[in-house]
């Protein structure tokens, strides 16, 4: 038999406070209050029940306008709703409704991101499972050898988070500059994988997050996605599964 009610991080993602996996910290440090009890992990929300985040009451708001926006972010803006953050991509963005960001560029990264109130897609987009391409444009200290373009394409183990990342394409731009195609989404992926082979990024640029590109959006605006672009996808995130991943994200690295 179906329980009844709606998961609790889901919730949260709907009322257009954060993703699921956000949300799940967010109860995990005892934010969340269901009727005015601290909420727990894996909780269900029954109809008439009052939920607060921080001691502010939300709701689900199925019949919101649904937004997505491309933003170039600037390098110095931090992925994060985290008030405590001067310089979080929430305020900086100043939007009128409630959004929050489909997957995370680092603070010492520009570029593309997605931001909208759509919670199956940040949940779709953010599970590395789904292999979802992202495509960036990097510069290097050093000039580029045929032996580091094949090891970035091949994949490198990351010492220092016991991994080896998946292969992908890799195409050198001029001695100083390759494009990436990743379809993994690991902390601060490039930089370590540069590091690992003794070169040290300068400039990093996300230009493409699946079948938006950021084209000559200028640095610190953003866009609405247009209908075209929204279509495209949806066709492509409608194989993807939107489940929570089991293990945590672990900590950022600044």
């Amino acid at each position: 038999m179906e329980e009844k009610g709606i998961r609790l991080n889901k919730y949260i993602a709907e009322a257009g406070v954060c993703s699921r996996r956000e949300a799940d910290r967010l109860i995990e440090h005892g934010d969340v209050t269901i009727d005015g009890k601290m909420a727990d992990t894996g909780m269900r929300v029954q109809n008439g029940q009052i939920v607060c985040v921080n001691g502010k009451a939300i709701s689900r708001e199925e019949s919101e306008e649904k937004v997505l926006i491309a933003f170039h972010k600037p390098k110095g803006i931090v992925c994060t709703a985290e008030k405590r953050e001067k310089d979080n991509i929430i305020d900086y963005l100043n939007y009128p409704k409630r959004i929050y960001y489909a997957g995370r560029l680092d603070k010492d990264s520009e570029g593309l991101i997605l931001l909208t109130n759509y919670g199956d897609i940040v949940n779709k987009m953010m599970r590395s499972a789904n292999g979802h391409e992202k495509e960036y444009v990097v510069k290097v200290n050093k000039r580029l050898t045929k032996e580091f373009l094949e090891r970035m394409s091949k994949g490198v183990f990351i010492e220092e988070l016991g991994v080896l990342t998946k292969p992908c394409k890799v195409k050198k731009v001029d001695d100083f500059t390759f494009k990436i195609i990743l379809t993994q989404g690991l902390n601060r992926q490039i930089r370590r994988m540069c590091r690992q082979l003794n070169y040290r990024v300068v400039a990093l640029r996300r230009i493409r997050v699946m079948n938006i590109k950021l084209g000559d959006l200028k640095v610190g605006e953003y866009r609405d996605v247009t209908p075209k672009e929204r279509e495209e996808l949806m066709r492509l995130l409608s194989n993807s599964d939107n489940r929570p991943m089991a293990m945590r994200e672990k900590k950022r690295y600044e």
